[in-house]
């Protein structure tokens, strides 16, 4: 049985958006000479590229003999599909329960606990 098309990124298909990302626009070639350790294989890049487009994410463009790929979603735009999925599947739509899972978790910097603070003080003044 075929496996489900995901609407957001898999870790392999991340790796090649972030590198996308970086360059704005670029062949295969070139996504694949920035892609972090370990390397792709160029037909790995290009079968990647090719399921990005289908899922609507980049888009190419002929230049010469080379396809050119650019972002189609922004870093953000993709950061909260994935947020909004995963609020989904783990935390019942309910994205307090999430914020106060990752404040457990981990203790947030002091820079953090002062926009946590000043954003509960909107939120009590009704302007957030």
């Amino acid at each position: 049985m075929p496996r489900k098309k995901s609407p957001t990124l898999t870790e392999a298909e991340l790796r090649v958006m972030e590198a996308l990302w970086s360059k704005d626009s670029a062949t295969v070639a070139e996504v694949a000479a920035v892609l972090p350790r370990p390397p792709l294989a160029y037909n790995t890049v290009l079968t990647t590229l090719r399921i990005l487009e289908r899922k609507g994410y980049v888009a190419h463009e002929e230049l010469g003999r080379a396809f050119v790929y650019r972002p189609l979603v922004a870093r953000d735009t993709a950061a909260q599909s994935a947020v909004g999925q995963l609020l989904t599947k783990f935390f019942g739509n309910n994205p307090g329960e999430l914020a106060l899972r990752l404040i457990e978790r981990d203790r947030p910097s002091d820079e953090e606990l002062a926009r946590l603070k000043s954003l509960i003080e909107q939120y009590e003044e009704g302007q957030a």
